[in-house]
């Protein structure tokens, strides 16, 4: 048993965390290139890049609502309910989405002076999200599809669709940044049109994937259609709790950028170089939380409780193990990114210093990602997690960080450590209802409908 857990868990983790890097590469990519460009350039898109991480959370909590009732499904050998819950998910990604891509069109100013009261920051970003209006619509149908995917264990064709994607996206953006091949250089606007057309070739891709190798679960527009009142249900219930997670922790954990934007463009550009670096520490301990809970979620399907409280003991005991390395990673990356970085004497002390904040605050991030999105939405236990992060962010860390800055006034870097200090208030909280064990349920039902009531597939 002990090793059929770990077999199981690598080969979903070493795709999952491959896609994560490669993603952390484009936004690497990104930043460096517009290093080049300038620390205004710099500063805009991560601004900016807040609203498409708002977007992700909003994706990642409907995929991941999707995935927690797919996962069990699949465990219990039944095909026609993933499909259903496809189409609930994308029904629900594709209105949120059309709001967003909205306002990115017709009043990105608005959007970005939300975070910055610098003409130039706004102008620059204004550009960047009306071409990024288009990439998110077709983004919130790449990353639902892929989702249920990865729920049923083709995790690889995930994986492949996401390097043509990235890939694209980073020879796109030496092209359009710095004018390759007789291109104009547009700066951060190249940035976006670089990903609007890498999102469309990977959607391109789903429909290829979807017609010829993934014949059993399609991107099918027809799953949108289908009615099923208790599946509805269930993901009310279990999905959109954990949506209402993921937006709730996102856009507090944006309002950390609307302090430090208001804190100066040294803060903000420090904090972009600091995210990269975070991000490629965390992409293998979030990966082994993406896929233990698709594992557990498995188990839990085929009604082997046991098995699965078993599983998750040996999860959590890996989460921090993955959580070490990554803030060792950090760590190891300072040297190099204080070398490469071409920023003003006070940014490069705030970059130093940040980072080495983020050297323990990666293990504080991976074990509740790991319990929270991981084991308990495994088991349809997704409230616990939206009262969690709710709680901790909105009446302890966004709160404070206001107070530290603004009414105190604290230096930039107090301000920082003293947000970096969420994830550690909520351990006892979250490490109590693990130990407690009420997230581990069976969440399918019988004889939800007949045949008939799903499409046929070809």
């Amino acid at each position: 048993m002990k090793d059929r857990f770990y077999s199981q868990i690598i080969k979903l983790v070493v795709p999952i965390v491959i896609q994560n890097l490669l993603s952390a590469a484009v936004n690497s990519a990104d930043v460096v290139m517009l290093n080049y460009v300038g620390q205004s350039s710099i500063s805009a898109v991560s601004l900016a890049s807040n609203y498409a991480s708002v977007l992700f959370m909003v994706y990642y909590g409907l995929g991941t609502g999707a995935t927690l009732l797919c996962a069990q499904y699949w465990g219990k050998k039944e095909l026609q309910p993933i499909r259903v819950i496809e189409g609930i998910a994308m029904r629900f990604s594709l209105l949120i989405t059309l709001f967003f891509s909205g306002f990115a069109l017709f009043a990105p100013e608005l959007m970005m002076k939300l975070f910055t009261a610098d003409t130039e920051l706004i102008q620059l970003g204004a550009g960047y999200l009306r071409v990024m209006s288009v990439t998110y619509l077709c983004w919130s149908v790449i990353e639902i599809y892929l989702a249920v995917l990865r729920s049923i264990g083709k995790v690889t064709i995930s994986m492949i669709l996401n390097i043509l994607a990235f890939s694209l996206n980073i020879f796109l953006n030496a092209v359009f940044i710095f004018g390759l091949f007789g291109a104009p250089k547009l700066g951060a606007t190249g940035v976006a049109i670089a990903t609007a057309i890498s999102r469309i070739v990977e959607l391109l891709g789903c429909i290829i994937v979807s017609c010829i190798y993934s014949k059993d679960l399609r991107l099918n527009p027809a799953y949108m259609f289908i009615r099923n009142k208790l599946l509805l249900k269930d993901f009310v219930r279990l999905s959109l709790p954990a949506l209402g997670n993921d937006i709730s922790w996102s856009v507090a954990f944006s309002m950390y950028s609307v302090i430090l934007g208001h804190l100066g463009s040294d803060a903000v550009a420090a904090n972009s170089l600091v995210v990269v670096v975070r991000n490629f520490g965390t992409v293998l301990c979030f990966g082994t939380a993406s896929a233990g809970g698709i594992l557990l979620g498995n188990v839990m399907g085929e009604g082997d409780m046991e098995r699965a409280k078993e599983y998750a003991s040996k999860l959590l005991k890996l989460t921090v193990i993955t959580g070490a390395i990554g803030g060792v990673l950090i760590l190891i990356a300072t040297p190099f990114v204080l070398r490469f970085a071409s920023l003003s004497d006070t940014a490069m002390h705030y970059l130093k210093y940040m980072l080495l904040i983020n050297t323990y605050y990666v293990m504080g991030a991976a074990v509740n990602t790991t319990l929270i999105a991981g084991v308990f939405r495994s088991g349809g236990d997704t409230r616990f997690g939206l009262i969690c992060d709710t709680v901790d962010m909105w009446c302890y860390a966004v709160p404070l960080g206001f107070i530290a800055a603004f009414v105190f006034k604290l230096p930039v870097l107090v301000v920082y450590f003293l947000l970096c200090t969420d994830e550690f208030v909520k351990w006892p909280w979250v490490i109590g209802r693990y130990r407690s064990g009420k997230w581990l349920k069976n969440i399918t039902r019988d004889n939800l409908f007949t045949q008939e009531e799903c499409p046929e597939e070809n």
